[in-house]
């Protein structure tokens, strides 16, 4: 029961800290520290196992393609089009799909090269802490200093590619994908709801590439048992969350600053820190 527990509030915190600003690979890592003492089920090895990790990063994919299902269906044609009249022809999604195919190549190059790295420092609480800070005062920065007025198809081309090598820097736990990637659509002059939005269409191939490179990972190992009940909970909670994030957030931020998720980034690094050094 502990396990199942344990299994349902990771699942949550993933489904949630994957698209709002505040990093998911740092509240996987946090969250079982600071909760292990008083949660037997949080110190399983299975609850912080590459097994169990790649089922919640399925589950947040499956919320993302869900979610922006039309906006692929469009996109997709639409990409291979342009490829093919090697043209835009004028058209706003043959030019969003080549904007997000910009976007995306710097993560997926530089993420391929450099996922060890991920691994080694995966278990670092205080740089984790450290981060969140960092990625606090670059989401402030960008709030105070963003036009806001641009939507995404108004964006150059460099900028697109500045926002997808943003991402880069998500592969440090602490900093989060969408926070960066929203900070940088902020300073390009992106309004915030399109910031995020765009954060999201960028994700979307970007995290599918690293849950299938995860898969296989597991695959080649010799891997865990797989607990399937404890897996079911984990991914259907991911899943949902991960649709009531996406959905909250681009509601949110058509009216709202990022302010909130500065204190929060702020609020949960102390609480680390001083449990850390304590």
């Amino acid at each position: 029961m502990d396990l199942l527990v344990a299994a349902l509030i990771m699942g949550t915190v993933q489904g949630l800290t994957e698209f709002l600003p505040v990093s998911s690979s740092g509240h996987l890592i946090v969250v079982p520290y600071l909760l292990g003492p008083y949660l037997k089920g949080m110190r399983d090895p299975f609850i912080t196992s590459l097994e169990f990790s790649v089922f919640l990063h399925i589950g947040t994919l499956i919320a993302l393609l869900l979610y922006f299902a039309s906006d692929w269906l469009r996109l997709v044609p639409a990409f291979f089009t342009a490829l093919r009249d090697r043209s835009l022809a004028g058209d706003p999604d043959r030019r969003l799909a080549m904007l997000l195919a910009v976007a995306t190549v710097p993560a997926l190059v530089v993420g391929f090269l450099l996922h060890d790295l991920e691994d080694v420092i995966r278990a670092q609480v205080g740089l984790v802490a450290v981060m969140l800070v960092v990625g606090a005062a670059i989401l402030w920065l960008a709030e105070r200093t963003g036009k806001r007025t641009r939507l995404a198809l108004d964006l150059p081309v460099v900028h697109a590619f500045a926002i997808g090598a943003a991402q880069v820097l998500a592969l440090i736990p602490g900093i989060s994908r969408s926070g960066i990637s929203i900070s940088a659509g902020l300073f390009a002059g992106l309004r915030r709801d399109e910031a995020a939005r765009f954060s999201f269409l960028m994700a979307t191939p970007v995290t599918a590439a690293a849950a299938a490179y995860e898969v296989l990972q597991a695959v080649r190992g010799e891997g865990r048992p797989v607990e399937l009940l404890p897996v079911a909970a984990g991914l259907v909670t991911s899943f949902a969350f991960g649709v009531v994030a996406i959905s909250g957030l681009l509601r949110f931020l058509r009216t709202r600053s990022t302010d909130v998720f500065v204190a929060y980034r702020m609020l949960l690094a102390a609480v680390v820190l001083v449990v850390w050094l304590g």
